[in-house]
């Protein structure tokens, strides 16, 4: 089973890389382009068919590696 995994910060916490990326795509001629987020995406592969342990094991992975849930959202989708 594959897992996708989406970490965003925070909407109340501030985003600097994403401010970065916002003034260089504006000095490149993108002015349109309004409030950059940055985040991560992950996809990890199970080796189970079972969904509902699948779903348990990436909500851990999540709370206790791969998002810093102080300033940080997870969401995840499970394929196959």
């Amino acid at each position: 089973m594959k897992a996708i995994v989406y970490v965003t910060i925070k909407e109340n916490v501030l985003d600097p890389q994403g401010t970065a990326v916002q003034g260089a795509l504006h000095t490149m001629g993108f002015g349109d382009v309004g409030k950059v987020r940055i985040g991560k995406y992950l996809e990890l592969t199970l080796d189970t068919t079972d969904r509902a342990q699948a779903e348990e094991q990436v909500k851990a992975m999540c709370e206790k590696l791969l998002a810093n849930t102080v300033v940080e959202d997870y969401r995840f989708e499970l394929e196959g």
